[in-house]
């Protein structure tokens, strides 16, 4: 441990607070966190969505794999999160593809939409 005298305090193993086990972390809480500001480190961020090589699933094929198994593609189920925890960075990237995908599709849609328009006038 490092204490300086201009507030930075340098700690070179683990920091545990609230008696949690740190194993495997540089920091565990056994309570809530506040702060005004988290920065989470992403290396696959899901631009690549909107790329000419991304296929977007079938439709019927999402709607089936969220029957079969009640969560979405890509996205951890509940018993999931709850066994293992949640990692903030990769759910993000997760949720943002998902938002991109659904542009995506309602683009579709609406492309859909206007051609039934015009196809009845």
């Amino acid at each position: 441990v490092n204490f300086n005298g201009n507030g930075t305090n340098t700690f070179m193993g683990s920091v545990s607070i609230g008696g949690y086990d740190a194993h495997g972390y540089k920091l565990s809480v056994n309570g809530n966190i506040r702060a005004k500001e988290i920065k989470v480190e992403a290396a696959n961020w899901p631009d690549y969505v909107f790329t000419s090589e991304h296929k977007l699933s079938d439709l019927k094929e999402v709607e089936n794999f969220i029957q079969k198994n009640q969560h979405l593609p890509g996205i951890p189920s509940a018993s999931e999160i709850q066994e293992k925890g949640l990692n903030v960075g990769e759910i993000n990237a997760a949720l943002l593809k998902k938002i991109e995908e659904l542009t995506l599709y309602v683009i579709e849609l609406k492309k859909e939409v206007e051609s039934l328009k015009t196809k009845n006038q």
